[in-house]
């Protein structure tokens, strides 16, 4: 007696039902992961412009919301050195934001034209700075230098504004002495320890009754009337 052989029938069905299912989902994943960045939120800066973090940070043809990673658009902003501090935060919609903290720039050097950081680094900028900066018409000893950038960068930016020109002056008894011009006509003499009272100036002018002259405020608290 011959045997029946029963032939089996591929269940080809399934299968391609499950090839096109991975298909699809490899599609929708590549689609999704180059997405493009919608928008760009710039905060925190005011001497660099929007344009310059965006294009540090590697932004400016929106690329891939997904593919730009954050540690590389921290690293690349870093990189410039009046960036003090980045964060990256991601929002609904592919939204990016970037949000930055600047060094202040706290005076010119007239020797060099170059411009110093609270760092301590000297930079050079080609363009309109959005504050105001006093020049230091001298030299400050390297072994004052350091003092003098810690407590100058304790005055209020409002008052530092009002500083067209600093001198490092000292006397027989003070070695930390300065003349810091003021841009209404008056000058004032300070000690490195006593920048802060100048955070004061607005509220000392009145008394002065419209009169110009110098402010001693290194030794002492009196005003000499120029003649």
């Amino acid at each position: 007696m011959k045997k029946v052989i029963k032939k089996k029938k591929l269940r080809l069905l399934p299968f391609l039902i499950f090839i096109i299912i991975i298909a699809i989902v490899v599609f929708l994943f590549l689609f999704i992961l180059d997405t493009k960045v919608k928008n760009i939120i710039i905060t925190g800066n005011e001497v660099l412009s929007d344009d310059e973090i965006i294009s540090l940070a590697g932004l400016t043809d929106y690329p891939s919301f997904y593919k730009t990673l954050n540690i590389t658009m921290k690293e690349n902003i870093s990189e410039n050195p009046l960036i003090k501090s980045v964060d990256i935060d991601r929002q609904f919609y592919h939204i990016i934001e970037v949000v930055v903290e600047e060094y202040q720039i706290l005076y010119k050097r007239e020797d060099n034209g170059k411009y110093v950081l609270e760092n301590q680094k000297e930079i050079t900028l080609d363009k309109v700075l959005p504050y105001a900066i006093p020049r230091l018409i001298n030299e400050i000893p390297d072994n004052k230098l350091k003092s003098f950038i810690k407590y100058f960068k304790r005055i209020d930016l409002s008052i530092r504004e009002k500083i067209s020109e600093i001198k490092y002056d000292p006397n027989e008894y003070d070695k930390d002495r300065f003349l810091l011009y003021m841009d209404d006509g008056n000058s004032v003499y300070m000690t490195i320890t006593k920048f802060e009272r100048l955070n004061y100036y607005n509220d000392v002018l009145p008394q002065l009754d419209g009169k110009k002259g110098i402010l001693y405020l290194d030794s002492g608290n009196h005003f000499q009337i120029m003649e």
